[in-house]
């Protein structure tokens, strides 16, 4: 076989066998820096499979963090935690390593607009969708809209269950706006679903006391509480905004 028909001959296989793009457009570098560097038979077939599982790997976790649904990108290295001393970057980095994740524990992020509760969330949310969990993020309010709709057109069941199928689910702007009573039940429903099986991190600008606000009622707030809390990790991100100690003059 000519070195011109094998390369047609590794084209033809990468398409029918999927291998597309990586080793298929990687191929030649490869091949050129496998004879440069003299590389063994193994050691070049080697470097090319984990280019391609590297590749692949990768692009799961594009789509996973596309499936999450987060409204902007955040990421942790761009966190300025040098601009608020209330938040332990110890404690966030190992939260990172997505062990709470893992055991099904919740997470709350407490504090004043600005501080960088949000931007916390989406971070962790999208260390957990690289680290090869699912993840859904939504507003509070969008939630318990969108299951108060599910109860009106009798489809409940399926979206609680789709709820409680992702490994983590974020919750922003827990308390924000005062929820009706059946978008609270509903909602509390999800949490339930959840509980000490898959987790749960919300952002929240109010203090437990003040959840009274989100969930009128005291019976329904506690035990939602105790839901979004229990066994799991609290950080407190302060009353000092950011984004208004941070605007150019």
């Amino acid at each position: 076989m000519t070195e011109q028909a094998a390369e047609a001959a590794v084209d033809q296989a990468c398409r029918s066998l999927r291998l597309l793009p990586t080793i298929r457009t990687q191929f030649p570098d490869l091949v050129n820096r496998a004879a440069n560097d003299q590389m063994s038979y193994r050691v070049f077939l080697a470097e090319l499979l984990l280019a391609e599982c590297d590749d692949r790997a990768r692009r799961r976790s594009e789509r996973r963090i596309k499936a999450a649904q987060f409204p902007r990108q955040k990421s942790l290295r761009a966190f300025d935690f040098d601009a608020n001393p209330n938040i332990d970057p110890a404690v966030i980095h190992h939260l990172a390593t997505c062990d709470w994740v893992k055991k099904g524990l919740p997470l709350c992020l407490i504090g004043d607009s600005g501080t960088g509760k949000s931007h916390l969330l989406i971070a962790l949310g999208t260390e957990a969708a690289m680290a090869g969990y699912r993840v859904k993020y939504t507003l509070a309010t969008k939630l318990a809209n969108e299951l108060v709709e599910a109860a009106d057109e009798m489809t409940l069941t399926k979206t609680i269950a789709r709820y409680g199928r992702v490994d983590l689910h974020c919750i922003d702007e827990l308390g924000y706006m005062q929820l009706d009573h059946r978008g609270a039940e509903l909602l509390f429903q999800v949490l339930t679903e959840r509980e000490e099986k898959n987790s749960v991190a919300n952002a929240s600008n109010e203090s437990f006391t003040g959840w009274g606000k989100t969930f009128t009622d005291p019976r329904l707030c506690a035990a939602s509480v105790d839901r979004l809390t229990f066994g799991g990790n609290l950080i407190e991100t302060g009353t000092e905004s950011y984004r208004l100690t941070h605007q150019p003059t």
